[in-house]
C-alpha cells in the first residue's frame, strides 16, 4: 500500500457522505473514489472532497486501498466479499451481514488473506470515553431505550437490526456472560419488517437485558441504565449527561473528548491504525460484529412467535 492510503465507499447516501468526510479529513488517508448504483448521488458526493465516482466494482476496487461499505444492509456481505478477494480491508457499517452465514463468509475470506474488517458499532467509543468498558464489575440489569421518528432510510432491515443492534452490541461488551434466552413482541410496518420491539436477554449469569426500539416514535429518545452490584448508571444520550451511584470513577465531561464528540471518526482512525499495523484490533471485530448479528436475529426469532401488538 502507499504510504497514503486511498479511501473508498461504498454507498452515496447520507452514512456514506459521513465516511468519505472521514477519509478526506484524516491524516494518511485520502477519499479517493465513491461508488452507487446511480453515478450522480456517487459524484455529488466524491467530487467536493477530491475523489471520483465509480458505478462499477472492479474498476472502483482498482482505484482504493481501503474500503468503507455505507451500502444497504442487505448488500453488505457480497460487497465485502468482493473487496476482499480484490485484497482490500473493509470497514463494513452495521450490521456486519443480515445472516451469520454471510457474515461468516466475510469473516472466514479475510482470515484467509490475512484482512482487517471492522464493523460500525461506534457507541463503543463513547462507552469507553465515559470509562464504562472499565468497570470492574459485572452488570445484574441493563434497560436501553431507542426510538426515532420515521426514516426513509434503513427500511431494508427491521428495527432489530438498524437500531437495537447498537444495545446488543453494548451488553455483549459491557458483560462477560453468553445470552441464553431472548423473548420479545414488537409491531410490524407497513413493509413487512418490525418497527417497534422490546426484547428482555437472559445471560448465564444472571444478567438480564432489556431492549426498547422504536423507529415509528414522534420524538427521539435516547437512554440507558445499568444496574451493578454497587450502584447504578443512567444516561441521556440526548443531553450526554449521567447520574452515577457506583463507588467506580465515570468521566462527566466524556462529551468533551475527541472521541466522542465524534465516535465515527474515532472509529474509522482505529481501523486504518489496524490495517497499517500501529492497532492490534479496530474497535469492533468482525467476530464481535458476528455476536450482536447472531444475538439481534435471535431477537428477530424470538419476535416471530410472540403475538403482535396491537
Amino acid at each position: 500500500m502507499s504510504e497514503s492510503l486511498r479511501g473508498g465507499v461504498i454507498g452515496a447516501g447520507v452514512f456514506g457522505g459521513y465516511h468519505a468526510r472521514q477519509y478526506a479529513r484524516l491524516p494518511g488517508v485520502v477519499l479517493s473514489a465513491v461508488l452507487d448504483p446511480h453515478p450522480e448521488r456517487a459524484a455529488k458526493v466524491a467530487v467536493p472532497l477530491g475523489g471520483r465516482a465509480f458505478h462499477d466494482m472492479a474498476e472502483f476496487l482498482d482505484a482504493v486501498d481501503v474500503v468503507t461499505i455505507a451500502s444497504p444492509a442487505t448488500h453488505h456481505a457480497e460487497q465485502a466479499l468482493a473487496a476482499i478477494a480484490a485484497g482490500k480491508p473493509v470497514y463494513i457499517e452495521k450490521p456486519i451481514a443480515v445472516s451469520v452465514a454471510e457474515a461468516e463468509k466475510v469473516r472466514a475470506a479475510a482470515a484467509a488473506k490475512g484482512l482487517v474488517v471492522a464493523c460500525g458499532h461506534q457507541e463503543r467509543v463513547v462507552f469507553r470515553a465515559m470509562g464504562l468498558l472499565d468497570v470492574p464489575e459485572q452488570p445484574l440489569l441493563l434497560e436501553a431505550l431507542r426510538h426515532g421518528p420515521p426514516s426513509p432510510r434503513s427500511q431494508d432491515v427491521s428495527a432489530i437490526l438498524d437500531l437495537m443492534v447498537h444495545d446488543l452490541d453494548l451488553a455483549l461488551v459491557l458483560s462477560a456472560a453468553e445470552p441464553v434466552t431472548a423473548e420479545g413482541e414488537g409491531r410490524l410496518g407497513a413493509g413487512g419488517g418490525w418497527d417497534r420491539a422490546r426484547a428482555e436477554v437472559s445471560f448465564d449469569d444472571g444478567f438480564t437485558a432489556l431492549f426498547d426500539v422504536s423507529r415509528v416514535a414522534p420524538e427521539r429518545k435516547r437512554t440507558m441504565r445499568v444496574v451493578y452490584p454497587s450502584g447504578e448508571v443512567e444516561i441521556d444520550f440526548m443531553t450526554r449527561e449521567f447520574r452515577n451511584t457506583t463507588p467506580f470513577t465515570l468521566n462527566p465531561d466524556f462529551a468533551d473528548t475527541p472521541a466522542a464528540a465524534d465516535p465515527l471518526g474515532s472509529s474509522v482512525e482505529a481501523f486504518l491504525q489496524a490495517v497499517r499495523g500501529d492497532a492490534p484490533r479496530p474497535v469492533v471485530t468482525v467476530e464481535e460484529a458476528i455476536r450482536a448479528l447472531d444475538l439481534a436475529l435471535a431477537v428477530e426469532q424470538a419476535l416471530e412467535e410472540q403475538p403482535q401488538e396491537a
